[in-house]
């Protein structure tokens, strides 16, 4: 089984976990905020009747059990309203910092908000048709606020978990994706050093027997551009020294490599500033990311003609590098995906060529790469930028 086939597999499975914890936590607090609202309700009942006992007592009623109902009353907020909208008792809300007559409007207020919300029981004081009578308002208990509360937290507690333990897993898979590519690149530069060694002596040999052969210093050419590839692979997955370079002497190189092997209906353009600018940078990495944009901006032209310029500018605090072409551009839905490792538009690629590049210029230069602007059809920028 692929490794993505399995991260997709767990991320699936921490996914329905999480929705089921969620749903069977939600459905738990349900049933048991409405028992404990119900068995609120019942208490609320008959401390409105030990009211009711205690505002007009008879002979038969035990005030003392009528008054232990009404003070073990210690968790529902309870205001007691008159005919009038006046409160006249309070039990179990807390106010601070207010006058006492400021403290009569809260506890009034908060009286009219209970009724307002359907808590409340209304008690006549009599049985004729035109007693007074007391509204005996309630609010939730703290312990039932916190009830209806608790799976919400529950369930953030469970999204964070799932997020971290979904990062953990990107996190190692980017980790052995990094493993593989910098194993695949030392071993590329291990495995090239040998014949570029032979290719090398074979090539001073050839020098000293044909010392006149115009094609010589051509083939000593592309030795050195393998020995710089394969100095490329191996500079992969090591920290490179950065040293204070040139870019404008980079885009010229490159400019002058790429004009030498593409069609000359591809015109390639530079875009210089008047001075050179200078900034920290590995060379012959660097040098490897603006050849690898304008290659990919080479196959985005295909047989056509079309034009390639590769600008420079600065800023005080950074140096800014954009590749631009006019070539077929790239969709919308592909722009995020250009820097994954192993996508591709090509026929013939795999796909590592943008990945390495960000790599090179974020991991180890600490810049920036992305994509300015692409339109199917009229062409693509890359940027790139550098702290100076």
């Amino acid at each position: 089984m692929k490794w993505t086939d399995r991260i997709r597999q767990v991320k699936i499975l921490l996914v329905s976990a999480a929705i089921l914890i969620a749903v069977v936590s939600l459905v738990i607090s349900h049933y048991l905020t409405r028992d404990l609202a119900r068995e609120e309700r019942n208490k609320m009942e008959v401390w409105a009747e030990a009211m009711r006992t205690l505002s007009d007592p008879n002979e038969s009623a035990d005030l003392n059990l009528v008054l232990k109902v009404i003070e073990g009353n210690n968790t529902i907020p309870v205001v007691v309203l008159d005919s009038h909208g006046q409160c006249s008792v309070v039990r179990n809300i807390h106010i601070k910092g207010k006058n006492r007559a400021d403290s009569l409007r809260y506890e009034a207020a908060e009286g009219r908000r209970m009724k307002a919300a359907g808590r409340f029981i209304r008690i006549k004081l009599d049985e004729s048709p035109h007693s007074d009578y007391i509204d005996v308002c309630y609010d939730e208990s703290l312990m039932l606020k916190r009830l209806a509360v608790y799976p919400f937290v529950q369930l953030g507690v469970v999204l964070i978990f799932v997020v971290v333990a979904i990062f953990a897993l990107l996190t190692s898979k980017k980790a052995e994706q990094n493993k593989v590519w910098v194993g695949l690149s030392k071993e590329t530069a291990h495995q090239l050093g040998t014949p570029i060694s032979s290719l090398m002596a074979w090539t001073e040999m050839l020098k000293e027997s044909y010392p006149d052969d115009v094609l010589l210093p051509e083939l000593d050419n592309d030795v050195k551009r393998l020995q710089l590839i394969a100095d490329r692979f191996s500079k992969i997955g090591s920290v490179p020294e950065l040293v204070p370079a040139s870019l404008n002497e980079v885009l010229c190189h490159v400019a002058d490599y790429m004009d030498r092997r593409t069609s000359k209906k591809v015109k390639i353009v530079l875009d210089l500033p008047g001075r050179d600018v200078i900034v920290k940078m590995n060379q012959p990495l660097f040098e490897w990311v603006i050849e690898n944009l304008s290659k990919n901006a080479v196959d985005a032209m295909g047989a056509d003609s079309g034009k390639i310029t590769l600008h420079l500018e600065e800023t005080p605090t950074k140096a800014v590098v954009e590749v631009s072409d006019t070539g077929k551009g790239i969709r919308k839905k592909d722009i995020s995906n250009v820097f994954r490792p192993g996508f591709t538009t090509k026929k013939r690629g795999w796909g590592l060529g943008l990945s390495l590049a960000k790599r090179i210029v974020e991991d180890y230069h600490k810049g920036r790469i992305f994509v300015k602007s692409s339109e199917v059809g009229k062409g693509t920028t890359f940027r790139i930028e550098l702290r100076k």
